[in-house]
């Protein structure tokens, strides 16, 4: 990859500037190679670096942790690593012991990133002065305590590329983030084709014990009762995990007026939520990771919103 002087990343932010196409164009991470018998480019990855400074963003899910390891063994000889976590006070405590195995696992720091304007890391903080928990724009929790804190700390450390936990499962997700945000991002698990399965395996063979969320069988180590799912199967397994927490979520929501689930096609509050509605299994939930990039699951969500729910008999 082209390294561009030092200049056009002032303050730490990647300078955004408009890129001539041309026959054969090299960006930033990805080469758009024209067809000639077509004006539609042909998008390939490119992994390639030179000596920079690259920070993964870890969330304490097993994804970003294999891509923190990929990517100290592929660059660590060339490039200054950085590795970044977003501490949210509503995760499982379990997630703090991950991430300390995890930095013990890569003989390297972990550093902590928050948003100075919200020094607790609280979701509920966010949601109270928001005044809104979640809806067809997203979760402010996760633009405040995620993406602005990431903000926040590239506004004031250099570096020249960064590293996301996209899997060779999420491809769309990883070329979404790269034409909306920005397209420094060094696909090292997609370029080894390494899925969320293998991930899983990756920490286990390690001797890693996983974030006890998953063995409590919650699709990922989010926050407990995370505001993006619309599934009443979600919902009815927070109520039956974490029964205070399930409480928690519906006060607020009802206090602020959001309705957090999907019922037979219509959003309800969720203390208007049948104890046994179903719906998905929660591994086959559209995924609603928490991350910098989790808003790229948010269309994919609305898209299968109009999931069938059915009610079991007692």
């Amino acid at each position: 990859m082209s390294i561009e002087s030092r200049e056009e990343f002032k303050n730490g932010m990647l300078a955004h500037r408009p890129v001539a196409l041309a026959n054969n164009v090299t960006t930033k991470n990805t080469r758009e190679i024209f067809d000639t018998n077509s004006s539609k480019p042909i998008q390939l990855f490119n992994d390639d670096c030179s000596r920079q400074t690259i920070v993964v963003w870890f969330s304490c899910g097993a994804a970003s942790a294999v891509a923190a390891k990929k990517t100290i063994e592929k660059y660590g000889h060339q490039a200054d690593i950085k590795i970044v976590n977003n501490p949210i006070l509503e995760e499982d405590e379990d997630n703090r012991r991950f991430l300390n195995d995890v930095q013990e696992w890569l003989n390297h720091p972990i550093e902590i990133a928050k948003n100075a304007n919200f020094p607790d890391c609280s979701a509920k903080t966010v949601w109270h002065q928001r005044r809104y928990m979640s809806g067809v724009v997203g979760a402010p929790c996760t633009t405040v305590l995620k993406k602005q804190a990431r903000q926040q700390w590239e506004n004031e450390n250099y570096f020249t590329d960064i590293v996301l936990g996209f899997t060779f499962d999420e491809v769309k997700r990883h070329e979404r983030f790269i034409l909306s945000e920005r397209s420094n991002v060094l696909p090292v698990l997609i370029n080894e084709k390494i899925t969320k399965d293998d991930c899983f395996n990756i920490i286990k063979t390690a001797g890693i014990e996983l974030p006890r969320m998953y063995k409590m069988g919650y699709p990922n180590a989010n926050c407990i009762g995370c505001v993006k799912s619309t599934s009443p199967s979600y919902w009815n397994h927070v109520r039956k995990m974490h029964p205070e927490v399930f409480k928690e979520r519906a006060d607020q929501s009802r206090h602020i007026g959001a309705k957090l689930v999907r019922y037979k096609g219509q959003r309800i509050m969720l203390d208007e939520l049948p104890a046994n509605a179903i719906g998905r299994p929660l591994k086959q939930i559209p995924g609603f990771d928490c991350g910098i990039f989790c808003e790229e699951h948010r269309q994919a969500n609305d898209n299968n919103a109009n999931e069938i729910e059915i009610s079991k008999t007692s």
